[in-house]
């Protein structure tokens, strides 16, 4: 994780460095929440964007298994779904739903097993009347498939086999980033890591340097300083330039 009080102290330093203004808490905390989703946001396209290109013989400099372990604490337990259910719902107030990676069959009750079966997910109304009507693709007990319509999950066939369950695998989102604080007699704003809304950001350690240069693009168009906006984004995109050399 990345501690939440580690950025703010240095988003503060750089703003006041040349005295453009402070940044509230309450601020604060709505640009680090805007700036951690934009990062988590990115890991996907960056992941679309690696899987096309050759990958490094070395594990630890290949940009899919970086971007992948990135993402591996957001990859939430797998659960029980029926036919219809609406994909919004599948997360939970520890795991607020994201994305949904597939949909498998799997033996009543146990999670993430060997042997789970995939349930093919087909992409448009066509491919599924395509597939619905020939008798070799039909959906059957042993191959599976499934659509996503108007934000819900259709499954066919409908009801599982005896003793099985079709569960969803999903990405959960981020917790939101909170810098909790007290308020001293001064009216000062004094940091607070024991209130129970505290959060600190749930990425990798490595984005603390992207976090604070987007929270202080964010921050210079909030005071209307665009030359601090332009130096954070500036900033930003050295980052990630060296990050797809």
């Amino acid at each position: 994780m990345v501690s939440v009080d580690s950025v703010y102290q240095k988003v503060l330093a750089i703003a006041n460095k040349e005295q453009r203004g402070y940044i509230t808490p309450q601020e604060f905390n709505l640009f680090a929440d805007q700036a951690q989703m934009e990062v988590f946001d990115q890991y996907f396209y960056d992941l679309n964007q690696f899987e096309r290109r050759p990958g490094s013989e070395t594990q630890h400099a290949d940009m899919v298994d970086l971007i992948e372990g990135k993402l591996s604490l957001f990859k939430g337990p797998s659960v029980a779904i029926t036919s219809g259910q609406l994909i919004e719902n599948l997360g939970s107030n520890d795991a607020p739903f994201y994305k949904l990676i597939q949909v498998v069959l799997s033996t009543s009750g146990i999670v993430s097993v060997p042997n789970d079966k995939i349930v093919e997910r087909l992409r448009g109304g066509q491919d599924f009347h395509k597939t619905q009507n020939s008798p070799l693709t039909r959906a059957t007990a042993d191959r599976p498939i499934y659509t996503e319509v108007n934000g819900r999950i259709n499954i066919w066939p409908n009801i599982p086999p005896v003793g099985k369950e079709y569960q969803a695998r999903i990405i959960r989102a981020p917790k939101t980033p909170n810098w909790t604080y007290l308020l001293a007699s001064n009216q000062n704003a004094l940091y607070n890591p024991n209130a129970t809304d505290h959060q600190d950001f749930e990425l990798h350690p490595s984005e603390e340097t992207k976090l604070v240069a987007k929270i202080l693009q964010l921050a210079g168009v909030s005071m209307k300083d665009y030359n601090l906006a332009q130096i954070a984004g500036q900033k930003e995109a050295s980052t990630i330039q060296q990050e797809k050399q």
